[in-house]
């Protein structure tokens, strides 16, 4: 059943009416993950065409003591965007009595029923789920100060940012650390466009599925009329920009509405949904610096498929009064 007008999300309202109204059509990617979307997720990341996930993963088992070897005793941990938590345990089995866990995702569903999971099977440690977007500030404590402090990104999450964005989100999660505050990320490489764009038209439609929720969700959630089957999920490198760009296209002219309000559509005219930067691990360790982290190692694949950062936070330099 779609929900009543009193149960709109007010910001999901304002961001899909404000994303449909732009020449260029475009909705936040943050709002693929309601729980189905956060499910599709979980089975686009076991897919033979999609490389990230796994070789990620290898890159962090393999490493694993040598990343908590630069790791104090009893940090906490504080996942972004932590969605079924899997990664996280190969640094929770090699940590040194890790304080407590955080888990930080804006599927609350999702959230509870992961962190429960997790918490039965780490009894000891202490697991503090919070239900927010991580984009915003969220209220954070760490024991033992910011040195014991270390946030983990994997995923290559940050490839949906600009790097503009990119720069200003690393930036602002330092201050919120706090200057010695660690950072273990995950970051896409640059590599053959063929093997980009298959990992994001995957032949069994699992991505195209979890991209064409969006508008599902829409419909759900603030009476929207889209109708799935005149749009196509559409995916593509942008060697100019270095990035992949996921769209849903309309197929037709139409005209849907969203709690009441109109939009038309022309045929072939697209909703942009996600983007995903590739970097070089150059690039990326000169981004970081301008966002005031040291750049203290990177691990990647054999192939150079993936790579995996650890950072420090170094806070702004001041400013010299005269």
């Amino acid at each position: 059943m779609p929900a009543t007008k009193a149960d709109w999300d007010a910001d999901f309202l304002k961001d899909v009416l404000d994303g449909l109204g732009r020449t260029v059509k475009a909705l936040p990617a943050k709002y693929f993950y309601d729980e189905r979307g956060s499910k599709l997720f979980d089975r686009i990341c076991e897919l033979d065409e999609y490389y990230p996930t796994r070789t990620e993963t290898a890159i962090l088992s393999r490493h694993a003591g040598d990343i908590a070897e630069r790791l104090d005793r009893g940090m906490t941990l504080v996942e972004l965007g932590s969605g079924s938590s899997v990664k996280v345990r190969l640094l929770l089995d090699v940590l040194d009595e890790p304080a407590a866990y955080v888990p930080v995702d804006i599927s609350g569903e999702h959230l509870e029923a992961s962190a429960a999971r997790l918490a039965a099977d780490y009894p000891d440690l202490t697991v503090k789920p919070i239900h927010a977007d991580y984009n915003r500030p969220f209220p954070l404590s760490v024991k033992g100060g910011p040195e014991r402090a270390l946030a983990f990104f994997p995923g290559s999450t940050i490839g949906n940012f600009s790097p503009d964005e990119a720069k200003a989100f690393l930036a602002r999660l330092g201050r919120q650390l706090g200057v010695g505050g660690r950072l273990l990320i995950g970051v896409d490489l640059k590599k053959d466009k063929a093997r980009l764009e298959a990992a994001y038209n995957d032949a069994s439609g699992v991505t195209a599925a979890f991209n064409l929720n969006l508008l599902e969700r829409i419909n759900r959630e603030l009476d929207g009329t889209f109708d799935l089957s005149s749009f196509a999920h559409r995916a593509f490198y942008n060697d100019q920009l270095g990035r992949i760009e996921m769209h849903l296209e309309s197929l037709r002219p139409q005209t849907i509405t969203v709690a009441g309000v109109p939009f038309r559509f022309q045929e072939g005219e697209t909703i942009h949904t996600e983007v995903s930067h590739k970097y070089a691990v150059a690039e990326f360790a000169d981004l970081a610096r301008e966002a005031h982290w040291d750049l203290e190692e990177t691990w990647t694949d054999a192939e150079d498929l993936f790579s995996v950062h650890l950072l420090t936070a170094i806070g702004a330099p001041s400013r010299l009064r005269a």
